[in-house]
């Protein structure tokens, strides 16, 4: 159902983002992809997963609305299409409320939460026009449970949540799905460089006992991408944190 069909993930070079890709080439579609700085790391990853004519990197930053427009334009023109959307670029600056700068706020509020609406809307009007779509916003457990410094990101991926649910109520009627998925821990960059003793104290808190792999998140987000009865949703991926 993926095959031939196009999609673009924001953040699309490391952890969920690249998984995604990789999924979605391995499926047979065609895969744009955005970066924000590391043109030769997108690069690799375009070497990496084979076939030039089916992916696509595009340097542009979440933040900009009119860079979103731009980066939508340049995959139709490739593709001649766009049928979904997986918003999963972002950014975490953890600190105590108390110590947080406002840069550390507007930052994350701009990159999570800005994003999703600037790739949304770029694309939803074609969605409406063709009477297909698929939103996906990569969201987090932290929107469900709360972890200690990380009220300005787990305030964008609430965020999240709700906007699924009500942009979910209007576009459903055009054959537009949109939905989030809510990662725990995952095995991802930002995994790797918590210190040995600090991860033994985070995996007591998962009762599968592991991170999650990119992999298993990236399967969930190309279920919700075939799905057409599923909409408005949130697919909890956390080996039972939010427990």
């Amino acid at each position: 159902m993926l095959k031939d069909k196009t999609y673009l993930i924001t953040g699309g070079t490391r952890g969920i983002g690249k998984a995604t890709v990789k999924a979605l080439i391995d499926l047979g579609a065609n895969v744009a992809f955005t970066y924000k700085s590391n043109g030769k790391l997108a690069e690799e990853i375009c070497n990496e997963f084979g076939n030039q004519d089916k992916i696509f990197a595009v340097q542009a930053d979440a933040q900009g609305f009119a860079q979103a427009k731009k980066t939508v334009e340049m995959i139709k023109e490739r593709f001649n299409s766009l049928h979904g959307v997986v918003i999963n670029a972002g950014v975490a600056r953890n600190k105590p409320f108390y110590m947080m700068s406002e840069e550390d706020w507007d930052v994350t509020m701009q990159t999570n939460l800005k994003g999703t609406f600037n790739y949304a809307r770029a694309a939803i009007f074609d969605f409406i026009k063709q009477k297909y779509g698929r939103i996906v916003c990569v969201s987090s457990v932290s929107a469900m449970k709360g972890f200690e410094g990380q009220t300005n990101y787990s305030t964008t991926k609430a965020g999240q949540v709700g906007f699924v649910k009500t942009l979910a109520k209007e576009v459903s009627q055009y054959g537009v799905t949109v939905n989030a998925v809510a990662p725990g821990r995952i095995a991802t960059d930002m995994w790797d460089v918590v210190s040995d003793s600090h991860r033994d104290k985070l995996l007591k808190e998962i009762p599968v006992g592991r991170a999650g792999e990119p992999a298993e998140v990236a399967e969930a987000i190309c279920f919700l991408l075939r799905s057409s009865y599923i909409t408005g949703s949130v697919i909890t991926i956390d080996g039972g944190l939010s427990l």
